[in-house]
């Protein structure tokens, strides 16, 4: 089957879903680059916890870029995909998606990459059990 005519896709499994609200506004009315960061971290440390079978924490962001803005009540869906995992490091893509109000179609508005490391109850590092590896 062609996909040529099929509206683009999300990379990742869907990790997080929420509506975005008057309150996650900036002064335009647009909502808040901050909270849209917030939950693409959000998003990517449920895959990060789920692989590393514990705790993490962020300890990168890189590649972040904006595609257009998000209008409140837009209904925000993060994608998670793994992309590289290290001893104690999980470098995971973020995509986040938005349906247009206008067409109902299907739209990328920001991604980056998230890194995380695993550690135990004490905050230090451990390494991602052995059967997480790709």
């Amino acid at each position: 089957m062609s996909t040529i005519n099929q509206p683009p896709q999300p990379r990742g499994d869907l990790t997080l879903q929420t509506i975005a609200m008057p309150k996650d506004t900036n002064a335009n009315g647009d909502i808040f680059g901050g909270w849209m960061l917030s939950q693409m971290d959000l998003g990517s440390a449920i895959l990060a916890q789920r692989i590393a079978k514990g705790r993490v924490t962020t300890v990168a962001i890189s590649e972040m870029a904006f595609l257009r803005s998000v209008p409140v009540g837009a209904i925000v869906s993060c994608y998670c995909d793994l992309i590289k995992i290290g001893r104690s490091s999980m470098t995971i893509n973020v995509e986040v998606w938005i349906n247009l109000e206008s067409t109902n179609e299907p739209a990328k508005v920001t991604e980056g990459e998230f890194v995380f490391v695993a550690i135990d109850d004490e905050g230090t590092t451990r390494s991602v059990p052995i059967d997480s590896q790709p």
